[in-house]
């Protein structure tokens, strides 16, 4: 008899995902639908910030500007869920990342296509993109390959 195949984490489908826009994340989610990962860093004190903010936690600064990133993560924190409502089957891996190209930032997002008991604190990922409602792309990510863990 073959043993079951192990589940992969997965993430919510995307028509269940709504996002609220509105100034100060307008630029984050324009470049998801881009396929690209971007922070804003201060425009006076340089202090990466995620999720966006009207102003800076550091220095009250409205000046602003984005900066596009090369999509590496770490793995800071992580749990597993086995199921969600209505979708029993689900398993996710909800995780709080570091992006090594904005220190101090810190990115919430899913990690997929991996057996939820591969994750670890300081597991390297790579950003990839999921459709989700109204044409918009969620930012997910991904076990980094051999290749792209040596170019971080």
């Amino acid at each position: 008899m073959n043993a079951p195949a192990a589940t992969l984490a997965g993430t919510i489908p995307g028509e269940h995902i709504r996002i609220a826009v509105n100034a100060s994340t307008e630029p984050f989610w324009t470049a998801a639908k881009e396929r690209r990962l971007v922070a804003p860093q201060c425009g006076d004190c340089g202090t990466f910030r995620l999720p966006p903010t009207p102003f800076c936690p550091n220095c009250q600064s409205k000046a602003v500007n984005w900066i596009e990133l090369s999509g590496a993560a770490t793995v800071y924190s992580f749990a597993v869920v086995h199921g969600f409502p209505g979708l029993p089957d689900l398993t996710l891996v909800p995780a709080v990342l570091d992006l090594p190209d904005a220190p101090g930032a810190r990115l919430v997002s899913n990690v997929v296509d991996v057996a939820p008991e591969e994750v670890k604190i300081g597991t390297r990922l790579h950003v990839d993109f999921t459709p989700i409602t109204d044409g918009w792309l969620l930012p997910i990510f991904r076990v980094a390959s051999a290749e792209q863990a040596r170019s971080e």
